[in-house]
């Protein structure tokens, strides 16, 4: 015999649907109706990692050999993670499949600033394609947008661990970046140590709120910033 769905939950269910709508019942398109629609998005995040922390946590993962691009001798500080086009609500992500293909003088162009090969391909296929720009459009686009954003001048060269809360370390980027606010910026965290910074851009590469980046953010009181190699 056929059970029939509970006439209470059905009633249930109507309810919910008239008063979300339709896009209570597709996990997508409760995100955002243009879900993954390459170009159509509301801002972007320009994450910046902070490169001391990501190469410690490599190392006690024991993936050193893996990270060594990033985590040789060089002193990096703050390294560009990704620029993420994002909606209001959620993300687009894997616009394109397949990818186009990101030709190698891009990729080499772009080590400066995302000093890992596969990192910059992996951000291609994931975020890049959602942007509806083109390869050398895209990583141009990145490099005007960590142009736009000025690193405070102790942490450029820190030398030794420093302990901060994300509010004194988001309060040092406003203090030198003007038209920066407190909603337009947040910190990222592992169990201790700081893991990013992320700035939500207007399209043209402006400072805006987002307070969908901010319900991400650490919730820590303090964070461990490992000394720059070298610094």
């Amino acid at each position: 015999m056929v059970q029939s769905f509970p006439i209470f939950a059905v009633r249930f269910l109507a309810a919910l649907v008239l008063l979300f709508g339709p896009a209570f019942l597709s996990p997508a398109a409760a995100q955002d109706a243009r879900q993954n629609a390459p170009g159509q998005f509301d801002f972007y995040v320009l994450s910046l990692s902070w490169s001391p922390s990501f190469c410690e946590a490599a190392a006690e993962r024991g993936n050193a050999a893996r990270s060594r691009a990033q985590c040789s001798e060089r002193p990096f500080s703050f390294v560009v993670h990704g620029l993420w086009p994002q909606y209001d609500r959620g993300y687009p992500e894997y616009c394109r499949r397949p990818a186009p293909r990101l030709e190698r003088h891009v990729m080499v162009s772009m080590l400066d600033l995302m000093p890992a090969p596969g990192l910059i391909y992996n951000e291609w296929d994931k975020h890049g394609t959602c942007s509806g720009l083109g390869t050398g459009a895209y990583f141009e686009t990145i490099r005007k947008a960590r142009a736009s954003v000025k690193i405070p001048e102790e942490l450029l060269r820190l030398a030794r661990p420093k302990t901060i809360s994300p509010e004194e370390l988001e309060a040092d980027f406003i203090k030198v970046n003007p038209g920066l606010s407190a909603s337009a910026i947040s910190v990222t965290c592992d169990s201790r140590r700081l893991s990013e910074v992320r700035i939500c851009m207007t399209k043209d590469l402006q400072f805006r709120s987002c307070d969908e980046n901010d319900r991400r953010a650490c919730r820590r009181n303090q964070v461990l910033m490992p000394p720059v190699r070298g610094g």
